[in-house]
Order: structure tokens, then C-alpha cells, then sequence
């Protein structure tokens, strides 16, 4: 006898509500194993293949490529157990589940209710027959339907939704990338050269003239970012402080070690290696209220965000343990996560468990800004940019490289001394690299 059960969208983690299907792994009639990925979907943090906890055939699948689904809303269903009259072999393992679900989630509650689905003939009361309904066509996101006669080469799920959202044919599109491949850039330019066309046909005669406004909804990364940021300056009481710093010695220092041979080592790298040595000396920053137990918890390990921007937005990508890592190691793993962020490749692991967050946003040319922390950390430190400008070095006036360092802090976790503290141990460092030496 086969039982048919329901495998749900499961609870991805960090308050995640939805997710939205970018690409369906399984056809309706194939067999599938315990854990075997059946679809890949995307949340506001990142792009997950969703494991199924259950081995058997493929009975119906949930949502079009581009629907998004809540969390608990079903994704497939699986006959498990004995072979249908007439159809495929179905494994006989995993009627109770794996429990795996998403690795560091598993499952959230007892296997799901099970139905039955009965042929048209009668059949004995003992008996269950599956019935598997023909897969309907699939449908390309970004191409109408109809068109979709084969799969679109393109460089990211991304690069579809872009195209979907603004109702443009991938199909008539000629990719600029390797063997035609379909780039982000090619869609916008596409989406450009649409937006004269649209405007024309906005003012056509009998026809309104435009408000000059429109609505983008708040969803996706945009969405949660929104939401994290608006819970930070609801619940933190933070206070930001900063300081300019001769940089010219950390310079000079990295340039030193990167001539030596061996792996490069990026600045990132080496400012990493300050926060972590500063906070083992400033330990309350490196912590997180409980509200509930009014309590402040310090950590006695490092687990450094930093901010990284994609063609999905901002994302805090996650570097564990970083107090144990020497500025080589820290410079890997920095690479690591900063590429699968770009590939929208990050998973919940990822993006959560951070303890203090380090904010390069000199990339984007800017000298300072005021960091609003990453709930439910208690700091941040914003570095800007570092540029040549006129200072005072060993009492006379020179050029050199200098850098605004900004530090936000939650006021419950300590006043404004042990903020100081911290900010200017870190600003000597930058400007003294041996300073760092000492505390090594």
C-alpha cells in the first residue's frame, strides 16, 4: 500500500516568512530519495535548495517557477511505500522522515497529513492506487507563456525575476556575456530602451498624463533589510562616535607583507584584525541585551559581519570564529563569502550568528557615515575611505593617507568611556600597526 505525503515549505530560520521558487529539481513522476534537493527557492537572506524528507514518487508539485509561497504551504507530494498498479517502483524508506529538512533547521513537526488519491475505477477498500497528473509545460520566469520551448541562458535566477517583473521576453533579448549568455546589464539596457516607449504611450491622446511617482514594494532583501534596520533604531539606543586617522602606516605595512610573497592580503583583512584584538580588550562590545532576563550577554568568541553588497542588495555574510584567524586566514574567508554573496549563493548559516559587524564603506567613496547596528549585535564600526590629505605628522605639516573611523554602539552595554576606549585603540593601531604586535 502507497501513502501520499505532503512535504510543506519549511521554517528557513531568522524569522523568514516566504520564499519565492526559482527553479523546480524534480518532474511529477519522478522518484525521488530521503534528502534529495526537489527545489531550489529564495528568500530575502538567500538562495536554498530545499531537501525533501521523504523517498518515493513524485505526485504533484505546488507553484509555478517565480511563485512565492509562505512558509507551511505545500510543495510536493510523495507516495510513499508500495508500487501503484502500473506505475514506477516506489521506495520503501522514509515514510517517517529524515527530520533533515534544511541542514541546522531539520523538521518543525511530525511527519504531514497524509490523503489518498483513488483512479476512477473502483478498487478494493484495502488497496490505494496513486494517480500522477500529466506535468504541465514548464514556465520559463521572464518568458510568456507559450514561448517557453526551452530554458533561457542567463546568468542568475536575478537576472529572470528582473525581467519578470517588468514583463520583458527574455527570448528577444541577444546576451552579451560568453555564448550569448543573458547578463543583468543587458536587461536593463533593454528595460531603457522600453522607457521612452512607455512614456509615449502614457501621453497618447485621450490619455492622463503621469503622477511622476511610483510604488516599489518593500520585499525580498529590500524588505528585510527595511525591517531589521527600523527593529534596530526602534529598540537600540545608539550613539555613534568617530575619529580621523593616519593611515599611512597600515599602508605601508600591508604593502610590506603583500611584497614578501605568499596570498595576498587585503585591508579588510587587516582591519578585521584590529576589531578583534580591540574587543578582546573592550569584551562589553562584543555582546547583545537579553530584554527578557534584562541582562547583557558577552561572547567569548568572534563572529565578524561585514557588509557586502550584491545585485540582491546589502547582505551581512558572516566570518566565524574570526578572533582565531590570522589576517591570511581572514583575507580566504572574506574572498569565500563575498563570491558566493555575488552569486546569490549564501546560505542561512551564512548570514547568522554575528557578535559585531565591520562596515567598509570607503568602496563606495564616501569618507564617513553613521552605522545603524546590526540588530541584535550591540556595535559596528564604519570605515571610509582612505585618501591623501594635509596632516600633522611629527610636527610638521605633510600628505598623507588618512581615514575616518565611525563607531556605533548600544548605549546599555556601556557608556561612552568604554566606546572611546575602543575607537581609539583601534585608531592606533591603524596608525601604529606595532601597537598591535604587543597585544599578539
Amino acid at each position: 500500500m502507497a501513502q501520499v505525503l505532503e512535504f510543506k515549505l519549511p521554517d528557513l530560520g531568522e524569522g523568514l516568512t516566504e520564499a519565492e521558487i526559482v527553479r523546480w529539481l524534480v518532474q511529477v513522476g519522478d522518484v525521488v530519495a530521503v534528502d534529495q534537493p526537489v527545489v531550489e527557492v529564495e528568500t530575502a537572506k538567500a538562495m536554498v535548495e530545499v531537501p525533501c524528507p521523504y523517498g518515493g514518487v513524485v505526485t504533484a508539485r505546488f507553484g509555478e517557477e517565480g511563485t512565492e509561497l509562505p512558509v507551511g504551504a505545500p510543495l510536493i507530494t510523495v507516495a510513499v511505500g508500495a508500487p501503484a498498479s502500473g506505475g514506477p517502483e516506489v521506495p520503501a524508506t522514509g515514510a517517517e522522515g529524515s527530520g533533515n529538512v534544511l541542514v541546522g533547521y531539520g523538521t518543525s513537526e511530525a511527519p504531514a497529513r497524509r490523503r489518498r488519491i483513488r483512479s476512477a475505477r473502483p478498487e478494493p477498500a484495502a488497496s490505494v492506487t496513486v494517480a500522477a497528473p500529466a506535468p504541465a509545460a514548464p514556465v520559463l520566469p521572464g518568458v510568456p507563456a507559450g514561448k517557453s520551448d526551452g530554458p533561457v541562458p542567463v546568468i542568475s535566477p536575478l537576472v529572470r525575476r528582473l525581467a519578470r517583473e517588468n514583463n520583458l521576453d527574455l527570448r528577444e533579448l541577444t546576451g552579451s556575456g560568453p555564448e550569448g549568455l543573458i547578463l543583468r546589464a543587458d536587461v536593463e539596457n533593454a528595460l531603457r530602451g522600453a522607457a521612452p516607449r512607455d512614456r509615449a504611450a502614457q501621453l497618447s491622446p485621450g490619455s492622463s498624463a503621469p503622477s511622476g511617482s511610483r510604488r516599489v514594494p518593500l520585499k525580498g532583501v529590500r524588505g528585510a533589510v527595511a525591517d531589521k534596520l527600523s527593529r534596530s533604531r526602534r529598540e537600540i539606543p545608539d550613539a555613534t562616535c568617530w575619529v580621523d586617522a593616519d593611515a599611512t602606516e597600515l599602508m605601508r605595512a600591508r604593502a610590506a607583507m603583500n611584497a614578501s610573497g605568499g596570498p595576498k592580503i587585503s585591508l579588510l583583512a587587516l582591519l578585521a584584525r584590529i576589531c578583534t584584538a580591540a574587543l578582546a580588550r573592550f569584551p562589553e562590545l562584543n555582546s547583545t541585551v537579553d530584554l527578557a532576563a534584562r541582562e547583557v550577554v558577552q561572547f567569548d568568541h568572534v563572529h565578524l559581519g561585514f557588509a557586502a553588497q550584491t545585485e540582491r542588495g546589502l547582505v551581512v555574510p558572516v566570518v566565524r570564529d574570526a578572533h582565531a584567524r590570522d589576517a591570511e586566514g581572514l583575507t580566504a574567508e572574506f574572498a569565500r563569502l563575498t563570491e558566493v554573496s555575488r552569486d546569490g549563493r549564501l546560505t542561512p548559516a551564512d548570514l547568522t550568528g554575528g557578535t559585531f559587524t565591520l562596515n567598509n564603506y570607503g568602496v563606495f567613496g564616501v569618507d564617513g557615515s553613521t552605522p545603524i547596528i546590526n540588530h541584535p549585535e550591540a556595535a559596528m564600526l564604519g570605515v571610509g575611505r582612505i585618501i591623501p590629505k594635509p596632516w600633522v605628522h611629527e610636527g610638521e605639516l605633510a600628505v598623507r593617507q588618512v581615514v575616518q573611523l565611525s563607531l556605533s554602539f548600544d548605549h546599555r552595554v556601556c557608556d561612552g568611556g568604554t566606546a572611546g576606549g575602543f575607537l581609539r585603540y583601534v585608531a592606533d593601531c591603524v596608525e601604529q600597526p606595532a601597537v598591535l604586535l604587543r597585544t599578539l
